[in-house]
């Protein structure tokens, strides 16, 4: 059994079989070093799976004896909750050879326990065959429950408008039947306020966990859905053509954010704020990737681009480049603003998307 103390005897055994080995020389003291002063926990195993291998953090971190932990003793330092996951997930890689990454709660020394996310890699000698696992553990704690109170907030802000669009639709209700010859008007309006709600869960912050679950559909349709409040859809104003794009909710919940912002700044201050003015968004597919072209013609006439983008500009720009790895620009064009979006359909949805 390879404890941390006598990690210097089986150094030689387990370090990669590649140019870097020089730095060491085979020296456990240097490696032991490099281990300790890391902020991580780093731990090691044998091909099989036996942890024989703790730095300094690891015992700093959880206050167990040097060595309590080797073999399977690491598994009684997990949240019961959490220890069927990452033994399926630890198994599989060991079986497979595939990288070992999951969140799992580690008792802290104060007997607490604290969200940490576990990795681990294969070192293999020059056959392929593996010889080692080296593994980190990453206090994720304050991240993961800054996270959970973001999303809390969010929920509740959400929670909230959803009540205001509920009482707004109840108050057009309640008027409508003083005036029984506003009803068709009234029922309009009310689709339009329930279509905001919609969208609204399409624009708000998610997490992984919050985010709406749509059935793959098209980018075409969900902007139908989106634009549905708008007088300008009803109109035809806004023209949405071109090819089919499949979507989930991956694709979805970005792009909505991104044509929320569009349109609701063209009302405000673009092509939909006039009678006259008018969008067209055109969708076409070349080799792999999409390509949106959003612009607007009949609005104000643009003398010169804003002198900075605004909050909602660079939220959208963050939306497409970062969450969908694509591109975003913006022209300012006299007769409207023209929007060009490239993303890889792959981005867009899981599975085929053909």
């Amino acid at each position: 059994m390879l404890s941390r103390v006598s990690a210097d005897s089986r150094m030689d055994d387990w370090a990669p079989v590649d140019s870097r080995n020089k730095l060491f020389n085979g020296n456990a003291d240097l490696l032991a070093v490099l281990t300790d002063a890391m902020p991580q926990m780093v731990w090691s195993t044998q091909p099989d799976g036996f942890h024989d291998y703790y730095n300094a953090r690891w015992y700093e971190f959880t206050g167990v004896p040097a060595g309590s932990t080797d073999g399977e003793g690491w598994n009684g330092m997990f949240h019961a909750d959490d220890r069927e996951e990452a033994w399926a997930r630890w198994r599989h890689s060991l079986e497979t050879g595939e990288p070992y990454e999951v969140e799992y709660r580690l008792r802290h020394h104060t007997g607490v326990y604290r969200w940490t996310l576990g990795r681990a890699l294969p070192v293999r000698d020059k056959d392929g065959v593996i010889v080692r696992w080296i593994g980190t553990c990453t206090d994720i704690d304050d991240a993961k429950r800054a996270a959970e109170q973001n999303e809390l907030l969010s929920r509740e802000l959400s929670h909230r408008i959803k009540n205001i669009f509920a009482v707004i639709a109840g108050l057009i209700g309640l008027s409508v039947r003083r005036d029984p010859a506003a009803k068709d008007f009234a029922n309009g309006l009310r689709e339009r306020i329930a279509a905001l709600g919609r969208a609204h869960e399409f624009v708000r912050p998610h997490s992984e966990d919050s985010r709406p679950t749509i059935e793959r559909t098209t980018l075409q349709g969900m902007l139908q859905g989106l634009f549905r409040p708008y007088p300008a859809m009803e109109s035809g104003r806004i023209a949405i053509t071109g090819d089919e794009i499949v979507i989930d909710d991956r694709g979805a919940t970005p792009l909505a954010l991104l044509f929320h912002e569009l349109a609701t700044n063209a009302a405000k201050y673009g092509a939909l704020s006039t009678h006259e003015g008018q969008v067209a968004i055109d969708i076409t597919v070349v080799d792999g990737a999409a390509t949106v072209n959003w612009k607007e013609t009949g609005g104000p006439v643009i003398d010169m681009p804003p002198s900075k983008p605004g909050f909602g500009s660079r939220l959208s720009e963050v939306s497409v480049e970062r969450q969908l790895g694509g591109k975003l620009v913006r022209e300012w064009e006299s007769d409207g603003l023209k929007v060009t979006i490239n993303v890889a359909l792959a981005n867009l949805a899981r599975g085929d998307v053909a």
